[in-house]
């Protein structure tokens, strides 16, 4: 079996990306799944719940879990979705700027990193190209 091809790759990066961001969220008070659901409420302010969930392939169950962490110490707000009274929207609150800010900040620190030895041309066609393929798989 062939542990260079394009989806042996991607899973490893993807690993050990995970993991190098975990690391560094260690000093911060929001552990990396909290981090990333607080990423993803920004990304698409006003998700429902269970939409979430599943963008993030989550048991519902544990997202509810996440969001009950999160509104606790005021990060992000649930509002009852105008079309369907059963479902919550996410949204965020003022006092997650900062956190989304610092987590903006790690990842760019990570990405100078991972793309380390690259030229601005190899490191733009990196992107592009990762960009292409999650559009194509986004599109099935």
């Amino acid at each position: 079996m062939d542990t260079d091809s394009l989806g042996f790759l991607l899973s490893d990066v993807s690993r050990l990306l995970r993991r190098t961001f975990q690391q560094r969220m260690e000093s911060s008070e929001l552990t990396f799944v909290q981090a990333r659901v607080l990423v993803n409420v920004s990304r698409y302010e006003g998700i429902r719940q269970v939409d979430l969930a599943e963008l993030l392939e989550l048991q519902p169950i544990a997202l509810v879990h996440l969001i009950d962490q999160l509104a606790d110490s005021g990060l992000v707000e649930r509002r009852v979705d105008p079309t369907d009274r059963r479902a919550y929207q996410l949204f965020l609150t003022p006092a997650a700027a900062p956190h989304l800010a610092a987590i903006k900040q790690i990842g760019a620190a990570i990405q100078v990193e991972m793309l380390h030895g690259l030229n601005k041309q190899q490191a733009d066609l990196v992107l592009s190209s990762l960009r292409i393929v999650r559009n194509n798989l986004a599109s099935r």
